[in-house]
């Protein structure tokens, strides 16, 4: 079974998320965040998934998140809102994104991804 590995290729966490993955044996299709940012769709199909907060996918530590003032602002959006924002770059996406058939990881936690991906 192959994983979707979604990634900013200049960001050292998915370097190492990366060389983790090509450690561990995981195949996985390579999609660069930035060339081929998640549509809004995805990004609703993958918050559901995952089961977290939609606060989560954001780059809350990023430049362009905080450009935007969105520390503020989130709270009183709407959560399509904040799907349609996530989707107009890249660089407002947490990232490393690990999608599979039943769950999304989202950033890189080591423990983590062991635990989620032990035998695949």
């Amino acid at each position: 079974m192959s994983v979707l590995f979604v990634e900013y290729a200049a960001c050292s966490t998915c370097q190492k998320a990366k060389k983790w993955l090509d450690g561990h044996g995981v195949a996985y299709e390579d999609r660069p965040i930035r060339e081929e940012n998640p549509t809004a769709e995805e990004l609703e199909a993958w918050h559901k998934k995952s089961g977290l907060p939609l606060k989560r996918f954001f780059n809350t530590s990023g430049l362009v998140y905080k450009s935007l003032g969105l520390k503020e602002k989130l709270p009183g959006m709407s959560e399509a809102e904040q799907y349609a924002l996530l989707a107009t770059d890249g660089m407002l996406v947490k990232r490393p994104l690990l999608i599979g058939a039943d769950f999304v990881l989202v950033g890189f936690r080591e423990k983590e991804w062991e635990e989620r991906l032990k035998g695949l």
